[in-house]
């Protein structure tokens, strides 16, 4: 299998970006702070490259299953655990299937392929696998079909396994007791009487057979049926983000074709603690429109001895600041994984080029959707994104090593960081650019208008302007 990258274009595709976000929490760590690192001696505020991902394969998901972009009608895959349940819900709509059934089926086929579950005797993981697959969204409705196309053998086999479950269950669990017994009359007897302790040993073993008996193997048309469904296939997006699958040996892993850096401020960690009240519409009410006295009840006396409006209060960490951030596409990689998913070399030509552009278009719009809703932090825009080609990726996050001091410049500072990054970055661009040669395509796109006239004004940059992010790619 031979794949290349087009002859109008070099391996790697870098994407540089700066963006400034205010009063924000895009991620948090367990204890819903925001996240931060130490670089260059100081404290930064980060977001992960996982938020990042995610939002990014989401956009590009949601925007092909729409119809729109470059990607538009193309499969992409979804990320989950609950593929049981999508193979039940089709086998429900769309076979006629009796839910309870359903449910039954398909959990014992996905699990005989391979994928372990969640404890039985817990109602809301029973169903569930263990790991995240990400998998062609298409996979339950395709499980489902085979199910159906082989429903009599399939639930032939599905009884016999559910039903030495059920038996390996007992055992197991008459094994544990048994071991509880013997442990407490090894404790009663004395030394040396060792007659009912040898008959819990043999019963014990003759259990402990029983609970290790093999359960009966899926057939073989229908695993195969599994695996196809599961694997990669025409998923754009896992041949772009990858997929590490360990559980089941056959089924095909993948590296993805992207490289994602987290996201870091290019000065140092600027943090609020906002302190919020929320109100009690019903008590406000209340108190706005007091009943008469002989209506009154106990609520009412209690708002009287309670002036405070607020019905909760609390805390949340805020940031703010310019942030740089970095992804490389490798185009050679994105075509071998789409040839290896069973596309044709021009198929897999098409794909990667539909697949460059929406990933360029992902990368500039998407955002994490942490707090959205109260900080509007999905409607931010680029300040600065940079994009060039070369037969390597290159990080510039040396570039902010030094964090920028945001004192005036005649104070002895560099001003406002925003401008301040951008002059840094493509003067970082202009430098390394002189010294690679394989650098080549630099452009910069801006939705900042005072950016827009600084890159008016810097010379020898190395880059062109252009006004979409369609146009950063050659």
């Amino acid at each position: 299998m031979t794949s290349s990258v087009p002859s109008s274009g070099s391996q790697f595709l870098s994407l540089h970006l700066l963006e400034t976000l205010v009063a924000v929490l895009p991620v948090r760590d367990e204890n819903g702070a925001p996240k931060s690192i130490v670089y260059g001696g100081a404290e930064r505020h980060m977001i992960t490259s996982q938020a990042r991902r995610r939002a990014e394969r989401v956009h590009t998901r949601n925007r092909a299953n729409a119809g729109v972009g470059a990607l538009a009608g193309r499969g992409t895959g979804t990320r989950t655990r609950e593929w049981a349940l999508i193979t039940a819900r089709a086998l429900t709509a769309e076979h006629g299937w009796e839910p309870e059934e359903a449910v039954r089926t398909a959990r014992a086929v996905i699990e005989a392929t391979g994928l372990k579950f969640g404890d039985p005797g817990k109602k809301t993981v029973a169903n569930l696998t263990k790991v995240l697959l990400f998998a062609p969204s298409d996979a339950g409705a395709r499980i489902a079909a085979h199910i159906e196309e082989q429903v009599g053998a399939v639930r032939a086999w599905a009884e016999g396994y559910t039903a030495a479950q059920a038996a390996s269950a007992a055992a197991a669990s008459a094994k544990k007791k048994a071991a509880r017994k013997g442990a407490a009359a090894a404790q009663e007897e004395p030394p040396g009487a060792d007659g009912a302790e040898g008959g819990a040993e043999s019963g014990a073993a003759a259990e402990a057979s029983a609970a290790d008996a093999k359960l009966p193997a899926l057939p073989a048309a229908t695993r195969a049926a599994v695996l196809t469904a599961l694997a990669p296939r025409d998923a754009i997006d896992i041949a772009l983000y990858g997929r590490f699958l360990a559980e089941i040996a056959d089924s095909p892993n993948v590296d993805g074709a992207v490289q994602s850096s987290h996201a870091f401020t290019v000065h140092e960690a600027e943090q609020v603690d906002d302190f919020y009240a929320a109100a009690d519409d019903a008590k406000l009410d209340r108190k706005r429109n007091p009943k008469p006295a002989e209506k009154t009840n106990a609520l009412d006396f209690l708002d009287a001895a309670d002036d405070a409006g607020a019905g909760m209060t609390g805390y949340q960490s805020l940031i703010t600041g310019t942030f740089y951030r970095h992804a490389v596409l490798d185009r050679l990689k994105l075509r071998r994984n789409l040839r290896a998913a069973g596309m044709s070399e021009e198929e897999a030509e098409e794909a990667s080029v539909a697949a460059e552009s929406e990933f360029v278009t992902a990368f500039v719009d998407a955002f994490p959707e942490a707090k959205k809703n109260s900080t509007a932090s999905t409607g931010s825009l680029p300040a600065l994104v940079l994009a060039f080609e070369g037969e390597r990726p290159y990080n510039y996050a040396a570039a902010f090593q030094n964090p920028i001091d945001e004192n005036p410049v005649g104070g002895g500072g560099e001003g406002p960081a925003g401008p301040a990054a951008v002059k840094r970055l493509l003067k970082h661009h202009a430098f390394v650019s002189g010294r690679r040669p394989d650098i080549k395509s630099g452009r910069v796109l801006t939705y900042d208008p005072q950016i827009d006239e600084l890159l008016g004004t810097l010379k020898d940059t190395a880059v062109l302007a252009v006004t979409s992010a369609e146009e950063l790619t050659a």
